[in-house]
């Protein structure tokens, strides 16, 4: 059986996505869930993941990072991974691929933290271009495909990239246009991922920097943490 190996349920947005793929996909694993340090993690996770960081994956021994790594590796030895049609697939994972190397303000701006509520303290023109871009890219995926999820009728990869972004804006109030607008709450009420937020707020780990982060971001009113 698969182990993987991720950091906190309320902070860890990496390790959600191939926890959440697993799940929904019904690929059975174990899970082992470190902390995050408090510090410099690298020579903390180098125990179990090559590059020092979480999500990793170990299968029979063989350690596979990074969270795209893991799902091209599940991909390969899994049905529903990504779409089954070559064109909607190659879509799927240009979508993925793109939230996996940009969005930079987005995840500056607003760093996930599962359990608090946050008005804002601004709004950059980064952020704003951001949020544009991908409510654009889900209106094109819901529209071609017909939804309800990106890339069709089935949760896929692509679905599990852009989770954690559903944890934002229902952190910070993000607010994104046409039907892209309901698509943040539609991965909410998926069981996985209502099974990782009331994990999350029962963590009663607290680790500074990521606090820091999130106090510098805005105001914080709600805080439903354990």
């Amino acid at each position: 059986m698969y182990t993987l190996h991720i950091g906190n349920k309320n902070y860890s947005s990496w390790s959600l996505r191939p926890w959440l793929l697993m799940r929904a996909l019904e690929i059975p694993f174990e899970e082992q869930l470190t902390p995050f340090p408090g510090g410099p993690s690298f020579d903390f996770y180098r125990a179990f993941s090559p590059n020092g960081r979480v999500p990793c994956l170990i299968d029979d021994g063989w350690a596979v990072w990074d969270s795209l790594g893991i799902v091209e590796y599940l991909a390969e030895r899994h049905q529903g991974v990504w779409p089954s049609d070559a064109k909607v697939r190659a879509w799927a994972r240009s979508a993925a691929a793109e939230m996996h190397s940009s969005f930079t303000a987005l995840r500056n701006d607003c760093p996930m933290c599962c359990g608090v509520r946050v008005k804002l303290s601004s709004i950059s023109d980064a952020l704003k271009h951001d949020i544009f871009r991908m409510g654009d890219l889900w209106n094109d995926g819901l529209a071609r495909f017909g939804g309800p999820f990106l890339a069709g009728d089935c949760f896929t990869a692509v679905d599990a990239f852009f989770a954690p972004i559903a944890f934002r804006a229902q952190s910070y109030g993000l607010v994104f246009e046409g039907a892209a607008a309901a698509y943040p709450r539609r991965l909410l009420d998926l069981p996985a991922m209502r099974e990782w937020y009331a994990a999350g707020l029962a963590e009663t780990w607290r680790e500074p920097g990521h606090e820091a982060e999130v106090a510098a971001a805005g105001t914080i009113f709600e805080d439903l943490r354990a």
